[in-house]
């Protein structure tokens, strides 16, 4: 696996000067995928912070309204906020290094990271900032490295500038141990994070007034045995996170109630596999297959201990003290996470892998070689271990900010962020003002230089072939327009049919950012769009926004609320509701049900009607349910009443069966979650069950071997999922196809045995 090393804010490499794949020269531009959008469709909120940055300058904060700026990297785990110095671990050869300023003696009042906090509240800009959980900061001002040569011997390599400091590596590579971390660092507790907090309050106010409104739980603790391996030579386990975890964010929550914490802030797909300990010890010895810490937690991957860890705070505290469950990620396919564009093969793939967001299908092209998935996954994780929890990646970059590709591939994981309900995002580090990464965030945050913005409520918008031309429409609060966003990944120029379903007609304005003006989004020619949609050309290797005013006259009122649901067949998976239906002035399209957990709702089933099943419960369970309805314009009703309802009770000592499908017309995904309820190991497994519908078919799957012979599927366990531990559960699924109808399996078997839902 490749760490990631990068520490502070550096401007990457411009090269906007380098070799863009120019516009085709063709006088016809070529047939593209066809497109279409249904603004009374797959609508959900999107979160303004998914649009974050780390260490942005105030110039690119103000032109796109950054709205969150995240102090975060290696060097921030041992931040002394007190004497502003940072300790750079191995980024630079385990440095103290003290931040410049003009009055040392005024600190903590004017440190760099108060700086940082008055240049974001200056742009309208909110605050992420990391506070230290390793239990070590800076010891002072003066300047010291964690491997003096002079006390530790010769090394791999020093520091050219201060040559007494060494990597910590003996000439031939291996590390040095026993060293005295007090030679750069002094032992803090989480009364430092409770002072740390209480300064920023004194100086900026609290989270609700103004103030550091967010914090990270330290910077990727997953791998402080190699990044600060000086004073943690030593992985982090399970039982230590958490209880870190616990202490710090306590501390966090006394000092400001109203912060919210982010954590555990993993490096990556690993952070949630693994534990620090357990990477650290297989990296060593190859234990991936059973990793020690891991089996000594029944054989629960970290992730979903993890957040189970933080539920049973809440539950025997009354206090939350996990806001947003926030990993790490950065492509690991050869050559995409670099300054330098690549070839073109690298281009292509740097294109193609977003798809390790979201795609059940895709198979990342590296060591990992499996299906990602990584928001999906994530949300699946929270929604099944901490319900309520917020999504978070605070640090991702796909490289080559100072190219085209860079920017059109930047531009399509915005349009992944919003799509997919991710809750935060930000990008390491920030890129220059004047770079095309840059004007990927203006087409979203300040297309036309006036404060033009994509939508803030997605809505579904579909390509037939989205390696071609990608598609994401959202609409706009402020004024009902409806915002597209099209990103050409080809060297063609493309012409595609557009269709709309319950947007307006009129005229769209349209802006580009393309190879043919790499300074700037350009004003294009206006788009006339007609009562079924329109067709578009798409520039070769581009990004389009296409803004569609809200037409005159055009429908704004919203149904009324549905009556309150009433529950009627109870399984241990599901719940049947029903609800007095809604009214329109015009005639209401549909409804969709939402689970409540705390302040946060989650769309759980859709019906045309006023009844619905919702599958993929856990028994036992009470849960709350509010129906809305929406019409065929879009407008959303007020919530129904609320209704709590409880699933059956499931018997212990036997496997457990989740199935969740998300369908549309002839083709669905089906996410399967295997539960070993049992009081033993499972060590192998097939799980089997039979379609009710001739018609249902699997197509490609993930995470299993599948076979289906007529309406009888079989799925077998992988080398690296295989074992279940007792109360251990894994996540499987397929793509698939259907005809007639699409209903949901209901008798499991797993290596034989009947299984509960």
């Amino acid at each position: 696996m490749r760490f990631r090393t990068m520490l502070l804010p550096v401007a990457l490499a411009a090269t906007v000067g380098a070799v863009v794949p120019a516009p085709s020269t063709a006088t016809a531009a070529a047939p593209g995928p066809s497109l279409a959008v249904d603004v009374t469709a797959g609508r959900h909120p999107i979160s303004p912070y998914v649009y974050g940055m780390n260490f942005a300058s105030e110039e690119l904060a103000r032109d796109i309204r950054l709205p969150v700026n995240r102090y975060g990297g290696n060097a921030t785990t041992r931040y002394n906020f007190r004497n502003d110095t940072t300790n750079r671990a191995s980024d630079w050869y385990f440095e103290n290094i003290p931040n410049d300023n003009p009055d040392p003696a005024s600190l903590p009042k004017g440190s760099d990271s108060d700086e940082f906090v008055a240049a974001n509240k200056a742009t309208g800009t909110g605050t992420l900032m990391t506070l230290p959980m390793i239990g070590w900061v800076a010891k002072d001002r003066a300047r010291a490295c964690g491997f003096s040569v002079a006390k530790y011997g010769p090394q791999e390599s020093t520091d050219q500038w201060a040559p007494d400091c060494g990597n910590g590596k003996k000439p031939d590579g291996t590390p040095i141990t026993g060293n005295d971390p007090t030679d750069t660092s002094v032992a803090v507790g989480p009364e430092y994070a409770a002072d740390f907090v209480t300064h920023l309050k004194t100086q900026f106010g609290g989270a609700a007034d103004g103030g550091v409104q967010f914090y990270n739980l330290d910077n990727e603790p997953d791998l402080w045995h190699a990044t600060h391996r000086d004073v943690r030579p030593e992985g982090l386990g399970y039982d230590e996170l958490r209880d870190r975890t616990y202490a710090y964010a306590a501390a966090i929550k006394g000092a400001d109630p109203d912060a919210k914490t982010l954590g555990p802030v993993g490096w990556g797909l690993n952070s949630i596999r693994f534990s620090g300990l357990d990477q650290d010890v297989c990296s060593r010895t190859g234990c991936w297959s059973n990793p020690p810490d891991r089996a000594a937690h029944d054989g629960q991957e970290l992730g979903p201990w993890y957040l189970d860890q933080m539920r049973a705070y809440e539950q025997e505290h009354g206090e939350r003290i996990l806001d947003y469950f926030d990993i790490h990620i950065y492509p690991q396919q050869a050559g995409v996470h670099s300054n330098e564009p690549g070839d073109a093969a690298t281009q292509e793939r740097r294109l193609r892998s977003t798809r390790q967001l979201w795609d059940p299908t895709y198979v990342d092209e590296s060591w990992i070689d499996q299906p990602v998935r990584m928001i999906p996954r994530m949300r699946e994780l929270v929604d099944r271990h901490y319900p309520g929890t917020k999504v978070a990646i605070t640090e991702y970059n796909w490289g080559a900010y100072g190219h085209l590709n860079g920017a059109l591939t930047q531009a399509d994981i915005l349009g992944i962020f919003g799509r997919e309900g991710l809750d935060m995002a930000n990008l390491w580090t920030a890129p220059e003002a004047d770079q095309p990464v840059a004007h990927a965030f203006r087409i979203y945050r300040n297309y036309d230089g006036r404060g033009g913005a994509f939508g803030d409520t997605s809505v579904r918008a579909t390509s037939a072939d989205q390696g071609k031309l990608a598609i994401y429409a959202a609409e706009r609060s402020g004024d009902g327009a409806l915002t597209m966003v099209v990103v050409n990944k080809t060297g063609d120029e493309l012409t595609s049919p557009v269709s709309l379903t319950g947007a307006s007609t009129g005229t769209a304005e349209v802006y580009r950012y393309s190879g043919a003006d790499l300074t700037g989004i350009v004003r294009q020619a206006d788009q006339p769009v007609g009562a079924t949609g329109f067709t578009g050309t798409f520039g070769a290797n581009s990004v389009t926004m296409i803004v569609l005013p809200r037409g005159a006259g055009e429908d704004t009122t919203a149904p009324t609320a549905p009556g309150k649901p009433v529950a009627g067949a109870v399984t241990g998976n599901s719940i049947a509701l029903s609800w007095a239906a809604s009214t329109d002035d015009v005639g209401v399209a549909g409804y969709d049900v939402h689970r409540v957990d705390g302040g946060t709702t989650v769309k759980v089933a859709s019906s045309t009607g006023p009844s619905v099943t919702v599958t993929g419960l856990s028994s036992d369970r009470s849960y709350t349910f509010v129906v809305t309805a929406r019409d065929a314009a879009g407008n959303v009703s007020a919530a129904s009443p609320e209704l709590v309802a409880r699933t059956a009770h499931r018997p212990d000592g036997a496997c457990r069966v989740a199935y969740a499908a998300n369908s549309w017309p002839g083709g669905f995904t089906a996410t399967v979650t295997i539960t070993n309820g049992t009081a033993v190991p499972i060590d192998g497994w097939r799980l089997a069950f039979d379609f009710p519908n001739a018609g249902q078919r699997v197509g490609q799957g993930w995470s299993a071997t599948w076979r289906q012979t007529g309406v009888s599927v079989t799925a077998d366990s992988m080398g690296w999922n295989g074992r279940l531990a007792p109360g251990a559960s894994t996540s499987i699924g397929f793509n698939g196809t259907w005809s007639g109808q699409n209903p949901t399996p209901t008798a499991f078997t797993l290596n034989g045995q009947a299984c509960g839902n």
